[in-house]
């Protein structure tokens, strides 16, 4: 998902909430060059825009107007939202207690470039967060700028339509049309990650933070239909985790076969060479999946559009680190508080010993194997 600004909530009213924001992108300006002012001028606009098309959910369902199909999703995702502050002990705020309908099916999207021979993604970094991974737009033409001269430069180049993003407590995120009418499963997930980004982050360490607020919207998800879901629910959410698994593992082994290659002696035209005949091979697998899922199509269009470095790195970034917090969890007695601690203990950790603990977790964590797909 994509993340902005910094760890704690401000201000409740729109005007202050917009004066804050203006003072932010204020400071940064004052120490940014005119392509960073260019950047963040749209960044804020992008957020007003989304201001201002949101709505109180008490006055969403009690417009006479509201679809039951909405009424319905929005009164699921508010117990939901209630559920994930009693039970999974996540921030108590006013995010997720408002509705916006963008008349759109992504909220902003999100450029990933890696070098064509080179699975290592390209950083970019801003004040307060840090070095990130991708670059986040609400305006979909400079998305695809900076996407057309990462493609002129030789980059692989991956721009992916992000439903849902964080802004770490700054601002109060509104339940989204864009998905609002996700299955009950993948609705709860989606939320408990992003509210756990307000509850822990680390700056300059994008697969810690992506990887940590996965576990704990699988494992609020899993909890929630427990106790409240039903079968069908319960079934669909397990039948979407499978799929999921099978999914990074078969683009895991991909990543595998590539580094292998690029870290060879080959020349440039030969590991091109072999690069496509990796991918290809990939494009054939998924088909073979495919059929054992009954034709399920949802990642059609992930394995069409910009099947390259970029989008394999993205992979990595946002699941490498998974199963060790969910061996995290369950040596913590599955308890969320205690889980908490933990991270927040590892995240403390200068980067390298930092990783070094998360290794130290994986060979307890080859069970738990389960992801969240949410920018898919």
């Amino acid at each position: 998902m994509g993340q902005t600004l910094s760890d704690f909530q401000v201000m409740r009213q729109i005007s202050q909430v917009f004066f804050t924001g203006m003072m932010v992108v204020a400071i940064i300006v004052a120490l940014s060059g005119c392509a960073d002012l260019v950047y963040y001028r749209q960044a804020a606009a992008g957020q007003w825009e989304l201001w201002q098309a949101r709505r109180p959910i008490a006055e969403v369902l009690a417009d006479a107007t509201t679809s039951p199909e909405l009424r319905q999703r929005l009164e699921i995702a508010q117990a939901l939202r209630d559920f994930a502050s009693a039970e999974l002990i996540l921030p108590e705020n006013s995010s997720y207690r408002h509705y916006a309908d963008l008349q759109r099916t992504w909220v902003v999207k999100n450029v990933f470039a890696a070098p064509e021979l080179n699975l290592e993604p390209r950083q970019w970094c801003f004040l307060v967060v840090g070095c990130l991974s991708y670059r986040g737009y609400f305006d979909a033409e400079a998305a695809d700028r900076l996407a057309a001269e990462l493609r002129a430069a030789g980059d692989d180049v991956y721009v992916a339509d992000i439903t849902a993003y964080s802004t770490l407590g700054w601002f109060e995120d509104p339940l989204l049309n864009t998905f609002i009418g996700w299955p009950t499963g993948r609705l709860a997930e989606l939320m408990f990650h992003e509210l756990a980004h307000q509850r822990l982050y680390i700056a300059d360490d994008t697969a810690f933070n992506e990887a940590f607020a996965t576990a704990v919207g699988q494992l609020g998800a899993e909890r929630w239909l427990k106790e409240h879901g039903t079968m069908r629910e319960r079934q669909e959410y397990a039948a979407d985790l499978q799929r999921r698994q099978q999914f990074l593992r078969l683009t895991a082994e991909t990543r595998e076969q590539l580094a292998t290659l690029y870290a060879s002696a080959q020349s440039a035209p030969e590991k091109r060479t072999g690069k496509e005949h990796i991918l290809g091979a990939l494009r054939e697998r998924y088909q073979t999946f495919k059929q054992d899922w009954g034709g399920y199509a949802g990642y059609d269009r992930w394995f069409t559009q910009d099947l390259n470095n970029a989008k394999l790195a993205g992979v990595s970034t946002y699941y490498r680190q998974v199963p060790a917090f969910l061996a995290l969890f369950e040596r913590e007695g599955q308890d969320f508080a205690a889980f908490y601690k933990a991270a927040e203990t590892l995240g403390e950790l200068p980067p390298a010993e930092r990783e070094a603990g998360l290794r130290e977790l994986l060979p307890t964590s080859v069970s738990f194997q389960r992801v969240h797909t949410d920018n898919f």
